[in-house]
């Protein structure tokens, strides 16, 4: 893509000058007594670590604006940035300031305040409800608000991969008031895209997980013309099995996507692999006792949580003779150590075709949360992204606002 990136704003110079800078850190929190948060995955905060050390070692005054969760229309403590500041601030080995606000009078006192190399994390974008506002004029007056914090000299650097897909103020808007760059982690997302889009090396093996068809139908029409192989597991391939007449019990179904999912296979049936088995339970809980049945024999009242090995087995087959590889998405409740199989077999089924050659990216969310849960080596696959919705519908062929506003 066309596009000025970090590079070239380091060697226009930044020393004194104020940076907006939008970082993905949509990390996930679990809750603890007390109501104190701890980050779970810190992927996306250390993935947002190299360009924001760049710019601070570069006397730049660093403001970042980022995202946490979906608050409704305005504050709300659970979603401050509070454990992150601190968590990024431990990453990158200085203080991280955070502003009690977005662009209050706390951020632009912050904001004034700021000497060469320091950072400022803005209080959850969010809490703005003009952020996400189908109003231009309401975005654009907070993208305003946000462009003050920095000065007119100032620059905008897009480095949060995982929202390029949304048109909002600190995503989008800010891109039309200041000179603006691709950061590293963004430019680096779309260089593997557009490698798994256009120059893509043959046997190409695609791997979809997760809940919904419907989420991923886009994703699967636009693949399944240029894979080779197209494994889906996940609760998605219930819907897929019921779509060849099997009963699956209750399991998760998307009873509005079977005739879409049959007419997939009538078109793609050489292309599209289901699982054989499925491990089985009664009730969605991390101590059900699993049960492995054959794919089209599960039980009424039990429901599906994973592939079975025989599927593990014969997807690994698959993928061994691969040389460029898409996952999207686990393979069943990996969260549950009882149903963490198939997800981890087909992990390291990518793991060893990578170390064969292979070309692989993890396409972001709860994909990427498996890979560090499940203790697997993330140098062991070739990009892991940051942006599953992004990486998507970047897939899909979809324009992407936050890319396209840097061309």
């Amino acid at each position: 893509m066309a596009v000025k990136t970090l590079a070239d704003l380091l060697a226009e110079g930044v020393e004194g000058r104020g940076v907006l800078v939008r970082s993905d850190l949509n990390v996930p929190l679990e809750y603890l007594d007390g109501n104190i948060a701890r980050i779970s995955d810190p992927g996306r905060i250390i993935a947002s670590v190299p360009t924001l050390k760049a710019l601070a070692d570069a006397g730049a005054k660093v403001v970042v604006t980022a995202h946490l969760g979906r608050p409704k229309g305005g504050p709300d403590p659970k979603f401050s940035l509070a454990p992150v500041a601190a968590a990024l601030g431990e990453k990158l080995g200085r203080h991280v300031q955070l502003a009690g606000d977005v662009v209050g009078t706390d951020a632009l006192a912050r904001a004034e305040g700021l000497t060469d190399g320091d950072i400022l994390l803005l209080e959850n974008i969010r809490f703005d409800p003009r952020e996400t506002s189908k109003d231009n004029s309401e975005r654009l007056a907070l993208a305003k608000a946000l462009v003050e914090l920095v000065g007119e000299d100032g620059a905008f650097v897009s480095d949060g991969f995982g929202v390029v897909h949304r048109k909002q103020a600190s995503v989008y808007d800010v891109a039309t008031l200041l000179p603006h760059y691709a950061g590293t982690l963004v430019a680096a997302e779309v260089k593997v895209l557009e490698q798994l889009t256009s120059s893509t090396e043959r046997p190409y093996a695609v791997v979809l997980g997760g809940s919904k068809v419907s989420d991923k139908l886009a994703v699967i029409e636009n693949l399944a013309t240029k894979a080779d192989s197209l494994i889906i597991g996940g609760g998605m391939c219930f819907t897929f099995l019921a779509a060849q007449g099997v009963s699956v019990g209750t399991s998760l179904l998307q009873e509005e996507m079977i005739d879409t999912c049959r007419q997939l296979l009538e078109t793609y049936g050489d292309v599209i692999h289901l699982p054989v088995d499925i491990v089985v339970a009664e009730k969605f809980s991390a101590d059900s006792t699993p049960e492995t049945v054959a794919a089209d024999r599960i039980p009424e009242g039990k429901m599906g949580l994973d592939i079975g090995p025989e599927s593990v087995k014969r997807f690994t087959t698959l993928l061994s003779n691969a040389r460029t590889i898409f996952w999207n998405g686990p393979m069943g409740v990996f969260e549950f150590p009882a149903f963490a199989a198939g997800t981890k077999g087909v992990a390291e089924a990518i793991v060893a075709a990578t170390a064969k050659g292979a070309f692989s990216v993890v396409g972001g969310g709860d994909s990427a949360a498996a890979v560090r849960q499940l203790g697997l080596p993330e140098d062991g696959f070739s990009h892991i992204s940051t942006g599953g919705g992004a990486s998507l519908e970047y897939l899909e062929g979809k324009v992407l606002p936050g890319i396209e506003i840097l061309q």
